[in-house]
């Protein structure tokens, strides 16, 4: 096979993977509120990898940072134990309007709350959350790993979306902010003690680690 050849079965192989599982009408939903809000929301495929971690650790309480249209607030939920309570923070209040509504006819209540990420999460409590998922600026990258490790409990789960910032990361020569940003932040979470790492090659990037 050439290379060529090679690259075009690795993208056909990656669309699939993305696709695999079919969404339901909520997601759909979520998804075309997003497009009217001028919003990207996290694809299917790193949608769908989000719904089986919150349930391989069985997530009572949750964070998201960046609720956009709730594609992935439902994702999450769809997952956690259905008594479980998931906080998720946005500095846009009509894209959280929209998620509530999603979200409602879904049979959810998350606790929607309107403001910067970085002014509400020092207000959450230390050691309670399971699991924390991040969806936002990438220039915050660096904090939202910081204070992620904070709210997690011993064995909580954070999670990282645009991890891979449009495939820009991966070419070290590109010195824009961003791409440094999150460069760095993930060089930092290879090599910080107490969690384990994995960088997964889904939508634009997803970083998971668990917290020891």
């Amino acid at each position: 096979m050439t290379s060529e050849a090679h690259q075009t079965a690795a993208q056909a192989s990656r669309v699939y993977a993305e696709h695999f599982i079919t969404e339901g009408d909520a997601a759909r939903q979520a998804r075309a509120a997003a497009g009217r809000l001028g919003l990207t929301a996290v694809t299917s495929g790193a949608a769908q990898t989000l719904t089986v971690l919150a349930r391989l650790i069985a997530a009572k309480a949750a964070v998201e940072i960046g609720t956009g249209a709730g594609v992935a607030s439902l994702a999450l939920l769809q997952g956690m134990d259905p008594q479980g309570i998931l906080t998720s923070i946005d500095s846009e209040a009509d894209h959280q309007q929209a998620a509530r509504s999603i979200l409602a006819q879904a049979g959810y209540r998350p606790r929607l709350i309107a403001g910067r990420a970085l002014e509400v999460l020092p207000r959450l409590s230390d050691g309670a959350y399971d699991i924390v998922f991040a969806d936002a600026e990438p220039l915050e990258a660096g904090e939202y790993v910081e204070q992620a490790l904070r709210l997690l409990r011993s064995g909580g789960v954070f999670a990282l979306y645009h991890a891979l910032l449009d495939d820009t990361v991966a070419q070290l020569d590109n010195l824009d902010d961003e791409t440094l940003i999150v460069r760095e932040t993930l060089e930092a979470v290879r090599d910080m003690d107490g969690v384990l790492p994995v960088l997964l090659p889904i939508g634009d990037g997803l970083l998971v680690l668990v917290k020891a």
